[in-house]
């Protein structure tokens, strides 16, 4: 039994790649919404050279090496935040999103009560944080606290007391990742747990000396 109509193979992709891009609007997470939105690109390029739609072909041919290159980031990322929840707290694997800043000796970086807007690896040098007198070595985060305080503001003075490079993200990049990925929210729960209890630690060191008999 044959149909009434025939549809050509071309319109076949077309209808395609119309029901992949309605299925990303269902799609809840990042990298099911990426697959779901190669898939429609893909198709959509082939139903452009079957109608020999130049501008489709051009702007199908650009979207899917960048959809590409965002969804590799983001398995990446995927990647390292699984095993970073299962091991240190090193944000090494966040470089690619972070630009670099250089800090001389005495430099402070921000102060205790300004405004809040970014995060910091420390790449080199030595630093601290002059109210607790946390020091920081290369490898360390600073900076998240202010992104969960209130007022969004930063609760300490950092200074740098060796000269060296730090890596930046903005709290704006970092609430990117957040919603793109919301297992970065429970490694940044992780950072923010770890200064709390490091203050914790050094407030109930501070008591016991301040209790200690003269």
């Amino acid at each position: 039994m044959s149909l009434p109509f025939e549809i050509p193979p071309a319109e076949i992709l077309g209808y395609l790649g119309a029901l992949f891009v309605i299925a990303t609007y269902a799609m809840r997470t990042m990298i099911p919404l990426r697959l779901a939105g190669l898939a429609s690109i893909a198709i959509m390029l082939g139903y452009a050279f079957a109608t020999h739609d130049v501008p489709d072909i051009a702007l199908n041919a650009i979207l899917l090496p960048v959809n590409t290159v965002r969804l590799v980031q983001m398995i990446r990322l995927t990647r390292k935040v699984e095993e970073a929840s299962h091991g240190d707290l090193s944000m090494e694997w966040l470089k690619p999103f972070m630009h670099r800043r250089r800090s001389n000796a005495g430099d402070v970086l921000f102060h205790k009560g300004d405004p809040a807007e970014e995060m910091f690896y420390t790449v080199s040098g030595y630093y601290r944080l002059v109210e607790s007198g946390i020091e920081l070595p290369t490898g360390e985060v600073v900076g998240e606290l202010g992104l969960l305080a209130p007022d969004q503001r930063r609760t300490q003075t950092l200074q740098c007391v060796k000269a060296g490079e730090m890596l930046v993200i903005s709290y704006s990049s970092v609430r990117q990742l957040y919603y793109q990925n919301p297992r970065f929210g429970f490694f940044f729960l992780q950072l923010a747990t770890k200064r709390l209890f490091q203050n914790h630690a050094r407030l109930e060191a501070q008591l016991a000396e301040l209790e200690e008999p003269a």
